[in-house]
């Protein structure tokens, strides 16, 4: 189940996430919808980067009943992102999802062989979604 905190006033279908969110884990989640200005303060804080970002994930302690972690993704990015590329914001919102559950549950392709790369491709095409975050990124 995501556990929402929707800090903008965009509103987003949040089927499709639940449907990802199932096939991924049977933890909860949490969500949260920012805007730059929040997620730009996170970034600081948190990781000594000072700009915007588009999604952050923060794996929780591990203990009984735990949730996940947490999702935290730039609505400001979502909004131009599908602009920019012509799909729907709901399309961009799952990609960036898929993206922050990959890191919730231990892939990162800062490090790894393709893992998360190959992973995040299956979930892109399972949901019928446009190319995922690193494929745009990495080419």
């Amino acid at each position: 189940m995501i556990e929402l905190d929707n800090q903008t006033h965009y509103d987003y279908d949040f089927t499709l996430l639940e449907r990802i969110c199932d096939v991924l884990t049977t933890q909860d989640i949490e969500l949260i919808l920012l805007h730059d200005e929040a997620i730009l303060a996170i970034n600081r804080e948190f990781r000594h980067i000072d700009k915007a970002t588009d999604v952050l994930s923060f794996p929780s302690d591990p203990f009984p009943n735990a949730p996940l972690g947490s999702i935290l993704i730039s609505v400001d990015y979502v909004q131009s992102v599908a602009h920019t590329l012509g799909h729907t914001p709901d399309h961009e919102l799952a990609l960036l999802f898929i993206h922050g559950m990959l890191h919730l549950l231990g892939y990162d392709h800062e490090v790894d062989q393709g893992e998360m790369r190959t992973r995040e491709g299956e979930l892109v095409e399972m949901f019928n979604l446009p190319l995922s975050l690193i494929v745009r990124v990495q080419g």
